[in-house]
């Protein structure tokens, strides 16, 4: 089993690099899908990114039972794209989910994992600080769950401007 954590801003590259990794990995390509179609444009950009995955993928949607996706669709012939960690981390605190229970969860669920599991989060901690307690809370939130998710990934990826820069 491996892990490898992508981490970037939006728009930054960071699925599209998931993906290649994910595509060069050699196994059967499963795709762990945390957003939820909410409105017209989430429901559009939804459908853009299954569409450039392509057939070859089997989509898998998991917007708060994230530990469960994993331990029911990891396998050691698999590879395991999971994308995003902080779309499912804003759905948990959303429905009133308690988040540090849940990444133990995941933490716990990607430990089992057999077989490849690639990891996609944003890094939301360089940019201003939010305006609202809430979106501080978020911020952090994020912040100790990807510090958590690097130090238990075999390898952590930084994606900036679409360039890689390799972190573990």
């Amino acid at each position: 089993m491996t892990t490898t954590l992508i981490l970037g801003g939006a728009r930054s590259g960071k699925s599209r690099r998931a993906q290649q990794l994910a595509e060069a990995g050699g196994g059967r390509l499963v795709f762990v899908a945390t957003a939820e179609a909410i409105d017209a444009e989430m429901a559009e950009r939804i459908a853009r990114h299954r569409e450039d995955r392509g057939d070859a993928w089997t989509t898998v949607e998991a917007p708060i039972d994230l530990a469960d996706a994993v331990r029911r669709h990891a396998a050691p012939e698999a590879v395991l794209l999971i994308d995003c960690v902080t779309v499912w981390l804003g759905n948990l605190m959303h429905h009133d989910r308690d988040v540090p229970a849940a990444g133990d969860a995941l933490l716990a669920a990607l430990a089992q994992a057999p077989g490849q599991v690639i990891v996609v989060s944003n890094e939301v901690g360089l940019a201003i600080v939010p305006e609202t307690p809430l979106g501080r809370r978020f911020r952090d939130e994020a912040g100790m769950l990807n510090q958590r998710l690097a130090a238990a990934a075999d390898r952590v990826e930084l994606i900036v401007a679409g360039l890689v820069a390799s972190l573990k």
